[in-house]
This record gives structure tokens, C-alpha cells and sequence, in this order.
């Protein structure tokens, strides 16, 4: 596997968005005696100060009585980028946000994976395309 990438350039250069099939929902609230059940299906998780919070595909919302949350889509950057690595999440948010895109960033160990809304996931794709575009072409 490759070294992880930590030059700011470098990592945006190399990001490679990919849109994974399938809406998620981030979610909380869960009650205690289904917070493992729930576990086992979530793309990930959290514990915050107030409780668990998960991000589960939207499939499964009904099982559990979840309702609400806003559905999104997962677009991984494929660069392995350092977890010390500067700049790479804020020049992604940045770019999303100049185009009125919220965007929930999980960087993981080997790459960083943003949520955007679904209907805006094609989007952001494009934009984060010629984010990486730019910075492959220019000084």
C-alpha cells in the first residue's frame, strides 16, 4: 500500500472522488438495546457527550424507528492522505461551500470520505473533479 500523502498539492492532485452507491443517514437517539444492532450495519460511529451517533445506510432507518435525517451519499477521496496532512479537507469543504454544498467529512486512516446531500452528490463529484483537475495543472 502506498506511503500516505501529506503535501497539501499533492493530496488534492491525487484525491480521485469516487461516489459510492446507496443513501445513509446520519443518526442519534438510538435506544441503548439497539445500539448493536445498529452498530453492525453502520458505515460508521461516534461517541459524543451526548450519546452515540451513527451513520447507517437509509435502508435500514425503518428497521430500527429511526426517522429523519437528511439522506446523503459517500464520496471517498482515494489518495491515502496523512492523518497530519494540511489542507486537503479544507480546500474540499471550501470548494463545496462556494457552491452552496453542506459537506460531513470522516477522515479514517486511509482516506477521507465526504457526505453530501444526495440530490446535490453528482454535484460535488464534478466539482471536486476539477478541484483536483486545477491542482494538477497548475504551479
Amino acid at each position: 500500500m502506498a506511503e500516505p500523502v501529506k503535501d497539501t498539492k499533492t493530496m488534492i492532485a491525487e484525491m480521485q472522488p469516487f461516489l459510492h452507491p446507496g443513501a445513509y443517514v446520519f443518526c442519534s437517539g438510538v435506544r441503548d438495546e439497539l445500539a448493536a444492532d445498529v452498530a453492525k450495519v453502520a458505515k460508521g460511529s461516534f461517541v459524543e457527550d451526548e450519546g452515540l451517533s451513527f451513520i447507517i445506510p437509509r435502508e435500514e432507518t425503518d428497521r430500527f424507528g429511526i426517522v429523519g435525517g437528511i439522506p446523503v451519499r459517500q464520496i471517498t477521496l482515494m489518495v491515502r492522505s496523512a492523518l497530519d496532512g494540511v489542507g486537503l479537507t479544507a480546500a474540499v469543504s471550501s470548494a463545496l461551500a462556494a457552491k452552496g454544498i453542506p459537506a460531513n467529512v470522516v477522515a479514517a486512516t486511509r482516506h477521507d470520505h465526504v457526505f453530501v446531500p444526495t440530490d446535490r452528490a453528482d454535484e460535488a463529484v464534478a466539482i471536486l473533479r476539477a478541484l483536483q483537475a486545477e491542482a494538477q495543472a497548475g504551479p
